[in-house]
């Protein structure tokens, strides 16, 4: 019930909200990366979502255009010198994750689930087939994100995101977000390129 009807109405109802609240904000963000770099105000690309039905993400455009597309941020070399002067303050703050707001709302995804893996990343969607994550919508944060966000290693971050399947709830997504909050505010678990930190012992996630 709660995961079919109560979560995606909040989601809706969220999803909605903040864009209102947020269009401002949105209009900022798009005049500094107008600004900032040539490109784009938005990144698109292929992500993988319920039951590995593909869609398109938005997230604001945080790198030169020139960077490589579908190639997770953890696998590129120097991956500080795509980013642009506009993108470091937005990434840093998660800022460029708002225009999955517009995810949301369309229903490709929800406020809190297993992020969403990049089309080619067959390993960790793999590992998430084993533990049911696939099952369910994904998220702008989740249970994963707030456990160690990138520095998990790939069967770490697949079991997170299967104990979440596993465990939809009220009060498991409320924590969530609380965890989200806090760790955005400290800037927690983010990883930059090979040269990030523990990049050695930990393959993870997306971030172009």
């Amino acid at each position: 019930m709660y995961q079919r009807v109560i979560k995606r109405a909040l989601d809706l109802v969220f999803s909605v909200l903040s864009i209102l609240l947020l269009s401002p904000l949105f209009l900022l963000i798009a005049l500094w990366i107008k600004l900032d770099s040539p490109g784009p105000v938005f990144f698109r690309q292929k992500r993988v979502g319920k039951d590995k039905v593909l869609f398109e993400i938005l997230k604001f455009r945080t790198m030169r255009t020139d960077a490589p597309h579908d190639v997770p941020t953890h696998q590129l070399s120097h991956a500080g010198s795509y980013i642009t002067r506009s993108g470091r303050f937005l990434r840093k703050t998660s800022l460029d994750e708002l225009p999955q707001l517009f995810n949301i709302l369309m229903g490709q995804m929800s406020l809190i689930g297993p992020r969403p893996a990049l089309w080619n990343q067959d390993d960790l969607i793999a590992r998430r087939d084993e533990y049911q994550a696939n099952s369910v919508l994904p998220g702008l944060s989740g249970w994963a994100q707030v456990n160690g966000r990138d520095e998990l290693a790939i069967d770490q971050k697949a079991l997170r995101d299967g104990e979440y399947a596993q465990n939809v709830s009220f009060p498991l997504d409320v924590k969530c977000v609380y965890l989200s909050v806090i760790n955005v505010f400290k800037g927690e678990g983010i990883a930059e390129g090979r040269e990030g930190r523990h990049y050695a012992a930990r393959h993870t996630e997306d971030k172009p």
